[in-house]
């Protein structure tokens, strides 16, 4: 994360240090709820509910779309400004709205993260959402998004490419056999990256499959915006965090009695994490070894989750398998219907 968005969300993060357990979503005893795959010649809604969007990355993404036999359509705010944010808050969250309300919108995808999810959250229309499900993917800050929406709606969202990512075919190839083609697929590392596996504790363990972007998470924490996460897998990422502030979250997480619920761990990529004096920190990895192995769940590090070219596309409240010596995420069903 950038420090401008860090000290943006660090407000959040304060309060929520001394928060009880997160209150749940109003549909979190409900079953999940599968949304219809993209199919060739559906319509896909480009949103920014986040950080500014540049008016040149629509026609990559438009012309990457249309290869896989998809059009696009614009959210109505898409390319608004409003200091660091992509419009006013009350405009971000009528483009979300509105592409869930649009029947000629079969999916949903944020251009890009920076921060400002966390803003429109109260305005989204989780009803509506609710009655017209839809794929919606990106990551980083829509985590929040993501989150929000699966625990109000139980409808279930996808950590996935944005707008802007790398549409390499490693990504691709998840997103079509998740997306398009309904498979329940198992997850695993490309062969040929640095992306190296560091169990931390060994082992399988099953849950539904929740998480995203670890100071985004951590800036939620207290509200009524986060899903259950008894006997849930837990997954994150991070991008630009000192190793000290990957310290403070978990604990914050571990504090506000998230970590002790979960099954299963799973922390993706920290990328450009390292820290700036390394004589005086601790390893990202003994962070991790404090923090997660006293849990004696199956947990791992080096998945291919994050701001990185090589990326799963996860969906939130899919029931899975992970395996924590092989490094693997295995769907024990379909994500959409």
């Amino acid at each position: 994360m950038t420090i401008k968005r860090r000290k943006l969300i660090k407000t959040l993060g304060v309060a929520a240090v001394a928060s009880q357990l997160p209150i749940s979503g109003a549909f979190a005893s409900r079953s999940s709820i599968k949304p219809p795959r993209i199919k060739p010649g559906d319509t896909i809604g480009l949103i920014a509910p986040a950080g500014i969007v540049e008016p040149e990355s629509i026609e990559p993404i438009t012309q990457k779309l249309a290869t896989l036999g998809l059009q696009v359509k614009l959210g109505n705010h898409l390319l608004d400004r409003y200091g660091y944010l992509a419009g006013k808050d009350s405009d971000r969250a009528a483009d979300v709205n509105a592409m869930f309300a649009d029947k000629s919108v079969q999916a949903i995808l944020a251009m890009r993260g920076g921060w400002g999810c966390n803003r429109i959250l109260p305005l989204l229309d989780y009803k509506l959402i609710r009655n017209h499900p839809k794929i919606i993917m990106g990551l980083s800050d829509i985590t929040a998004l993501l989150l929000a929406i699966y625990g109000k709606t139980n409808l279930i969202t996808f950590h996935s490419l944005t707008g802007t990512s790398s549409w390499n075919e490693f990504s691709l190839d998840y997103l079509r056999r998740i997306l398009f083609n309904g498979e329940a697929v198992t997850m695993q590392n490309p062969s040929n990256t640095d992306l190296r596996v560091e169990t931390i504790t060994g082992g399988k363990a099953r849950g539904k499959l929740v998480g995203g972007n670890l100071s985004v998470l951590a800036a939620m924490v207290g509200s009524t915006y986060l899903p259950k996460w008894q006997h849930n897998i837990l997954f994150l990422e991070d991008i630009r965090e000192e190793v000290y502030r990957v310290d403070r979250m978990l604990t914050q997480l571990e504090l506000a009695g998230i970590l002790p619920q979960i099954s299963g761990f799973v922390f993706g990529n920290c990328r450009q994490c390292d820290p700036e004096e390394p004589d005086k920190s601790l390893t990202l990895m003994q962070v991790l070894q404090d923090r997660i192995s006293p849990l004696g769940i199956p947990a791992w590090y080096g998945s291919a989750i994050g701001h990185i070219p090589d990326k799963f596309t996860l969906p939130i409240g899919v029931e899975v398998e992970i395996d924590a010596t092989a490094g693997t995420i295995k769907m024990l069903e379909a994500a959409v219907k």
